[in-house]
């Protein structure tokens, strides 16, 4: 299938200029929480903790951190962009535009994983201004970074095309995506949970995302690498095809 790649970068340079256009609610807000979170962690917290794994707090708390933002980045931009859309009746636009829900569907996830990247660089900018940042395994930590990120642009889409009010955009991250997070490793190590916790643990994929991108910046790893790599190619597979079908379908767009 042939790309019509003027009108992707067209797209996709909307998507971005959207983001960039509010960049202190999308890029600025993201740094400083996460600068507070290295602060409080790192000098106050942290100083008081003992190595874990072998490392500072500060260090084995970071990944989690970095993750957290990767997610809510590509999430937000991708549901907040389409059901906007939606609302406005600016979807007509696109429809007619001589683009196919694949190079749509494309054109969102993209501006999705380029607002994450952007503030996931900016939070490892921020941690290495503190001495707090580390990549053992780059082209890993790059994988991992773009693998959740492309994911929860699609879980965004989904949502998008879903909410019928504003209130609905956040239902998934308030009541799933947050909890799991913090429940997946962020701020512990799986060996400091109760026997019976580690067998929720094992079923939580957000353990596998953070531990993932862990692995990538320390070297430290309490998960199976392989389970939790074909978990994410698979969510990004089953995540892009329902998306995909939907937009072809076009539920919730043209009915």
């Amino acid at each position: 299938m042939d790309i019509n790649a003027i009108c992707l970068y067209t797209f996709v340079s909307r998507e971005v200029q959207k983001f960039l256009r509010v960049f202190v609610q999308t890029l600025v807000s993201p740094w400083i929480s996460a600068a507070l979170y290295i602060v409080v962690f790192g000098t106050i917290v942290g100083t008081r903790i003992d190595l874990i794994a072998g490392i500072p707090y500060i260090e084995f708390v970071l990944p989690g951190v970095l993750m957290l933002n990767l997610i809510s980045s590509a999430f937000t931009q991708t549901a907040f962009s389409l059901y906007f859309q939606r609302f406005a009746k600016h979807i007509e636009e696109v429809l007619v535009a001589p683009l196919s829900h694949l190079e749509m569907i494309i054109g969102y996830m993209i501006g999705g994983v380029a607002r994450a990247l952007i503030v996931g660089v900016g939070v490892y900018g921020i941690a290495i201004f503190f001495d707090a940042a580390t990549i053992v395994h780059p082209w890993w930590f790059l994988f991992y970074a773009l693998i959740v990120s492309i994911i929860f642009s699609f879980l965004g889409l989904i949502i998008g095309l879903w909410a019928k009010n504003f209130e609905h955009l956040s239902i998934l991250s308030t009541f799933i995506i947050t909890p799991l997070t913090f429940l997946g490793g962020v701020f512990n190590s799986v060996e400091m949970l109760p026997e019976q916790a580690r067998v929720f643990v094992a079923f939580n994929p957000f353990f596998y995302f953070v531990d993932g991108l862990r692995f990538s910046m320390t070297g430290i790893q309490e998960s199976n690498m392989m389970v939790g790599i074909i978990m994410m190619l698979g969510l990004a597979f089953v995540l892009g095809s329902i998306v995909w079908y939907l937009f072809k379908i076009g539920w919730r767009i043209r009915n």
